[in-house]
């Protein structure tokens, strides 16, 4: 019923006032009811919630999979450091939209996405057994990406695997990007393959930022091709047993790497998380 104008009832007798009293604040109340606060799923917050993201801030988060943890969770976590771009691992296709839903409409962050899916996996990403959801990369940017190129390894170990890369915005620069995850633990000469796929591919940008979960500690001799065409975000970190690598993983092991070609580190940090036995990564990269 719509709501009577207040001048309409000085035209009106004692009752026909009374009751349009009644009337009255009755639409206070429907109009009170739909207050700051009563957003609905789906409808992005207002103006003033928007955050804007960390332009130079790159971030890998191998998120975990199968956990059976929060998308809420998980983009809160992300939104706390707004990074430009995030890497993740261990990605459904399915947790990857929720989260980018959330991140827009619980806290005003857009991102495109671009997916390096390696297998179809029921299991890990529910789904129905006819149409499982993808399994592998994504990746978020706040700027549109392009010259996507997804590659699976020749031989992923004991399970599939590979990398993506895009090229996208970070801190005012175009820059190649790269998000991989390599074999399992116990598969030396598996990762020793995965990695010399990847450096040939890397070698060919003068710069270049890649983002992973390696398995594998700094001194490994696996990374070796990677040590040899960048240095770690983190300045204290290299392929020495002097180094000062900070652990990444639940067990206190240094696995995840912002690895920097052409590129210069500000700062990073590494941030335990309840959502995963991996740490959020992120750096703060100078791109001038």
């Amino acid at each position: 019923m719509p709501c009577i104008h207040i001048e309409e009832t000085m035209m009106l007798g004692r009752g026909a006032r009374l009751f349009t009293g009644v009337l009255i604040v009755g639409c206070v109340v429907l109009v009170g009811s739909r207050a700051p606060g009563d957003e609905r799923p789906g409808r992005s917050l207002p103006v003033e919630a928007v955050r804007d993201v960390v332009p130079n801030r790159v971030m890998t988060w191998n998120i975990c999979n199968p956990c059976k943890e929060s998308n809420v969770d998980r983009a809160a976590e992300i939104a706390r450091y707004a990074p430009q771009v995030i890497g993740l691992q261990e990605a459904c296709v399915r947790d990857v939209e929720g989260i980018r839903e959330y991140l827009e409409n619980l806290h005003g962050l857009v991102y495109h996405v671009e997916y390096g899916s390696v297998l179809k996996s029921w299991g890990r990403c529910r789904g129905v057994p006819w149409n499982p959801g993808g399994f592998g990369q994504a990746i978020l940017s706040a700027a549109p990406m392009t010259d996507r190129v997804k590659v699976e390894y020749p031989d992923g170990g004991s399970e599939d695997r590979g990398y993506l890369a895009v090229t996208t915005m970070v801190g005012g620069q175009r820059v190649r990007v790269f998000d991989t995850h390599l074999a399992q633990r116990r598969q030396e000469a598996v990762r020793a393959g995965q990695t010399r796929v990847l450096a040939a591919e890397v070698a060919r940008h003068k710069r270049a930022i890649v983002l992973g979960d390696f398995n594998a500690v700094a001194d490994a001799p696996e990374l070796t091709r990677m040590w040899a065409l960048a240095v770690d975000a983190d300045p204290k970190c290299h392929p020495s047993p002097a180094a000062t690598c900070e652990p990444t993983t639940d067990w206190n092991s240094k696995f995840d790497y912002i690895f920097l070609r052409g590129i210069a580190p500000l700062r990073q940090r590494v941030q335990p998380t309840a959502y995963s036995d991996h740490h959020l990564v992120y750096s703060d990269l100078d791109l001038t």
